[in-house]
């Protein structure tokens, strides 16, 4: 009998998703696809669980499809965010799938609590996660000794975390199709930037997503400082991005006392997809290809450029700058690299692996600043440091510019390039064995419970009644190194009272016993009885749950063959545990309001029988379906 293909679960935002996890994503699911070793399944964060579009490989949402759960979790932020990277349906999943691998492709809070999970390292889990500042995220090394593989996507990230002593850590970056951006042959280029009016320019580039971590006013500065040094290069500043969101940059160009004419960008027609490089002159501009009223906007998430026109974009450029606060990759800087743009790039975080020695980039000066409340290092890139390395690259001979800008995109695709980062994880996944799931019973494995209830002995040193908390209330065996011990002790300094920080414990403590101990309608049901079952539903209140008891009663006598399972919030289990028509008392969940959660619908077959949700109001939700198997008890005509 041969050997079955093993089976990859990779969980990240939709490969289609214009996101950095998303390309990456992409890249692997097709290099793996293409092996034909595995069989794969793409769990795509924020998506529904049966709402994916088809996809060579199998698909699954990470979001309920119950429109009810999702209003409940709608009502909660926190827990709206994480049912969108999967928290809720997580192991449900896992449990249905049975994958031999766990690949979770996020940042590192994400996976908040999986390691906590009953099927973590059942199966073999890793993370390739990303990591941008210091003091690192105290999810990020809490969860380190769980994480038998864990990457990062830049060695800023391996290095901080070998700091604190996780020296099983590796850097893996995210990966890239090499073979869509290039440098093209000079008479296209040449042909290119006059078609665009930047022949007789000095163009300086920037691609990036309008967020405030993007130093757009530093580049601005240095921008004017290059501008007014001679010799007179007739600079071009061309900022690929949108104008309507993150960095008021009309203003910004105002304060500077810049030429707007000076400042370029790119505009995209919504219709006919002709893209424009020209100054800013707001959005909504009538379209010179097609004609169309209003179609042109700035480049953005929504309509953007074609890989292949943002390759024309990069080759428009004489040279590449990327200053920042901080960050995890930064993909602009390598497909720069790839169209063998010198690059310019601030010297922290990620950005230290692209103006390294060999990479084809210059590293650019920073000054230290803390980001408010999570009083995380961020950069402020240097104006002064931008000037200094545009004048380099601008007085460089073209010998020594193409050079660099070969020796730039050997660097990628020596590092970032899909076939050797595909290689890695296809070599990994080979070396790992198979998984016998029929030897793991997931609800035998025994959690680490937490203790809400716990009160603290009255220690008069601050330190030593945190580190008692950590331990006799979340089980977390941890010392003074600990990132989130640094957090709130900073708390202590600033001026934060105990009686806060245990509330936050207490409930940090409940929503993790939740989280951990939530049982699934599989795990409630009772196999081993042949009989028929009847879920009845009635969360709330005390009067409506001892109410519900005659209610049940009249059922059983009508549905003598059926087991009835009472799901109700757990408070209220002691009214109703003597019932001798009740087979099962069951906790509730906001799932449960929904009837087809119970009976299935189209092809989902449901684990029970009839459903009986009497404390929605008809009208409210449909509760009453039974797909026609109920009976009727009086006989009215």
């Amino acid at each position: 009998m041969a050997e079955r293909k093993k089976k990859i679960l990779i969980h990240s935002n939709h490969c289609k998703a214009f996101t950095g996890f998303g390309k990456h994503k992409k890249n692997l699911l097709k290099y793996l696809y293409k092996t034909d070793k595995y069989e794969i399944v793409e769990l795509s964060n924020a998506k529904h669980k049966d709402q994916v579009p088809n996809m060579p490989w199998k698909a699954i949402g990470t979001l309920p499809s119950n429109k009810k759960a999702l209003t409940e979790l709608s009502r909660d932020p926190n827990k709206q965010r994480n049912a969108g990277y999967g928290h809720e349906l997580i192991n449900e999943i896992i449990e249905e799938e049975k994958p031999d691998i766990y690949l979770g492709i996020e940042d590192i809070w994400a996976f908040s609590g999986f390691t906590s999970r009953p099927w973590w390292n059942k199966m073999h889990c890793m993370v390739h996660t990303t990591l941008d500042s210091v003091p690192l995220l105290p999810e990020s090394i809490q969860a380190a000794p769980k994480i038998k593989h864990y990457f990062v996507w830049a060695s800023f990230a391996q290095r901080e975390l070998e700091r604190v002593g996780h020296t099983h850590i590796k850097t893996v970056r995210g990966s890239l199709e090499t073979k869509n951006f290039f440098k093209i042959n000079k008479k296209e280029r040449a042909d290119l930037r006059e078609s665009h009016g930047l022949s007789k320019n000095f163009v300086i580039g920037f691609v990036f997503r309008n967020q405030l971590r993007k130093s757009v006013p530093n580049l601005l500065e240095g921008f004017k400082k290059f501008k007014a040094a001679p010799p007179d290069s007739s600079p071009k500043l061309l900022l690929h991005t949108h104008w309507a969101e993150g960095w008021d940059i009309p203003t910004l160009i105002k304060e500077k006392k810049l030429d707007n004419n000076d400042i370029v960008t790119t505009y995209i027609c919504g219709k006919c997809h002709q893209y424009f490089i020209r100054s800013h002159t707001g959005q909504a501009q009538d379209c010179p290809a097609c004609n169309t009223n209003g179609s042109l906007h700035t480049t953005n998430i929504k309509v953007g450029v074609s890989e292949q026109q943002l390759n024309e974009v990069y080759n428009l450029m004489d040279v590449y700058c990327h200053p920042f606060t901080s960050g995890g990759q930064e993909i602009p800087i390598q497909e720069a690299k790839l169209t063998e743009l010198i690059t310019l790039v601030t010297n922290y975080s990620c950005g230290e692996d692209c103006c390294a020695p060999n990479s084809g980039g210059f590293p650019l000066e920073w000054a230290e600043y803390r980001e408010p409340g999570t009083q995380f290092i961020k950069a402020s890139t240097s104006a002064v440091s931008i000037f200094n390395q545009l004048s380099k690259v601008y007085k460089m001979d073209s010998s020594e510019r193409e050079e660099k800008g070969k020796e730039a995109r050997k660097f990628v695709v020596d590092n970032y390039s899909i076939e050797v980062v595909g290689k890695f994880f296809e070599d990994l996944f080979d070396e790992l064995p198979l998984i016998d799931w029929s030897s793991i019973d997931l609800s035998s494995v025994k959690l680490e419970k937490r203790y809400p209830d716990y009160q603290p002995p009255d220690e008069p040193n601050n330190s030593k009644w945190l580190l008692d908390l950590y331990k006799k209330m979340l089980g977390m065996d941890i010392d003074e190194t600990d990132n989130g011990y640094k957090y709130w002790m900073n708390e202590f300094v600033k001026g934060k009272e105990r009686k806060d920080i245990f509330n936050f414990f207490v409930q940090t403590a409940k929503k993790e016993n939740a989280e951990l101990f939530k049982k699934s309608l599989k795990e409630e049901v009772d196999f081993k009885r042949p009989n028929k079952r009847i879920a009845y539903v009635m969360p709330e209140h005390e009067e409506d749950v001892f109410m519900s008891l005659s209610v049940v009663k009249s059922l059983k006598q009508l549905y003598p063959d059926h087991d009835i399972y009472f799901f109700t919030a757990k408070k209220h289990f002691p009214l109703i545990d003597e019932s001798s028509d009740i087979y099962k008392v069951c906790e509730f969940y906001n799932e449960m309001d929904d009837c087809f959660y119970f009976e299935g619908k189209a092809d989902e077959e449901g684990l029970f029988d009839m459903a009986f949700l009497p404390w929605l109001e008809t009208k409210r939700a449909l509760n009453y379906t039974r797909h026609g198997r109920d009976k009727l008890q009086f006989d009215l005509i």
